[in-house]
């Protein structure tokens, strides 16, 4: 699957730099419909990914899209709720469409299908530049440690997540400082299985700005982690306040919650714990330029509320690729393709802001035992929060006045 950087062509018609769900959804799509298409990573596959693994229903039906859902899901563990637990040990079990399979599994497969419908993946190369013609990218420099490649494309897709430095070196980053900090671990421990059988998301006082998960992966492996959006910035402000230690978090989550501790006690830890940067609510990047479009986490498709981004990724990813598809078969100019996929994203800003807001609860999680506490008795509420995961409820209305009033009283 990984080709030699020695053997990549000179011109493509689309080169794809990142092959994560992203890069690899739009990869797939743009190969099945009869373009030239080469995609570059950085890592040779497969690779570890820093992630909460958790397929919530948009990443459903993003993967339905791509014709992969059955592949998946024969792979993921699956869950039907999703269990909230508020600081003071409350919790509610909020149902839901919900799997868990580790990115190192998923991306694999991903890519697997974008190269057996044509996609050509090299690897490793790092993104040096955009190569520009007259104010437009025509196609980019690579590296592969000391050597560098050029490939000419009539498109570039950037899928280079949410680590900053491929979007500066293309001239698309509008922030360089993350939106937020996850850190996780892989623990073994089969007693636990069973036990813990549904996503956990906690939150307490202890965990500054965030929280924490425990998600069940196949094969008595959990995935255990700790989130904060301190690093957001405020909408007011501008500004962005400083991240906590995220070992500090991690203990601090073990000492609260007392399935983590047992979880942590009697399991083996695979590998060591690892950090990773978040880019939220369609923040902190320009969308495209002439010759060029930002898809996936580098555009900033993680809701800041929750953390969960690989549907959302994909979901930019099949967008532009169907835009550029149409565009080629319709004779639309690129201008107009360009202009279409930046409205597409712009028009869900008002969707991201409110999960922003509905962040609040991240920061105040005294606010989770109010609504804990009120959905175990109030149906209505109870279904608001399962649409919040199935996105036909959004969560920043629920945290309004009006919508308090309303879960306070339904």
């Amino acid at each position: 699957m990984n080709l030699s950087p020695d053997l990549l062509p000179e011109s493509c018609d689309v080169l794809v730099i990142g092959a994560g769900p992203a890069g690899s959804a739009a990869a797939m799509l743009l190969a099945r419909g009869g373009l030239d298409v080469v995609v570059v990573d950085q890592h040779c596959f497969p690779r570890e990914k820093v992630c909460g693994d958790g397929l919530i229903p948009d990443a459903h039906r993003a993967l339905r899209r791509l014709g992969v859902f059955d592949e998946v899901m024969a792979q993921a563990v699956h869950c039907s709720h999703v269990t909230c637990v508020g600081t003071r040990g409350q919790a509610i079990d909020v149902p839901g469409s919900l799997a868990v399979l580790p990115r190192r599994e998923l991306d694999q497969l991903l890519l697997r299908n974008a190269v057996a419908a044509g996609a050509r993946m090299f690897a490793p190369l790092r993104l040096l530049a955009p190569i520009e013609s007259h104010g437009e990218v025509v196609g980019a420099r690579l590296a592969q440690g000391e050597r560098e490649h050029s490939v000419r494309a009539r498109w570039v897709l950037l899928a280079t997540g949410a680590v900053p430095q491929g979007l500066m070196v293309a001239g698309m980053s509008t922030r360089q400082s993350p939106s937020g900090v996850a850190m996780r671990g892989y623990v073994k421990n089969e007693a636990m299985v069973g036990r813990i059988d549904r996503l956990q998301i906690v939150w307490h006082r202890a965990l500054a700005g965030g929280y924490g998960w425990i998600f069940p992966c196949p094969d008595g492996v959990f995935n255990i982690g700790v989130c904060t959006m301190d690093a957001q910035p405020s909408l007011r402000s501008g500004r962005a306040r400083r991240s906590p230690n995220l070992r500090h978090l991690m203990d601090e989550f073990v000492r609260v919650h007392a399935p983590a501790r047992e979880l942590m006690a009697g399991g083996s830890l695979l590998g060591t714990m690892k950090g990773a940067p978040l880019r939220t609510t369609l923040n902190g990047a320009r969308f495209g330029r002439p010759g060029l479009m930002v898809i996936g986490e580098a555009a900033g498709t993680t809701y800041s509320l929750t953390g969960e981004g690989i549907g959302k990724a994909m979901e930019s990813a099949i967008g532009a690729a169907e835009l550029l598809l149409k565009g080629r078969e319709a004779g639309i100019c690129d201008d107009d393709v360009l202009r279409q996929y930046e409205a597409l994203l712009s028009a869900l800003r008002p969707q991201f802001q409110l999960y922003e807001r509905a962040n609040l609860v991240n920061r105040h999680p005294w606010i989770t035992d109010l609504m804990i506490w009120r959905a175990r008795r109030s149906p209505w509420l109870l279904s608001k929060m399962s649409g919040a995961l199935e996105e036909t409820t959004n969560p920043g209305k629920l945290l309004t006045l009006r919508g308090l009033w309303r879960a306070l009283t339904a």
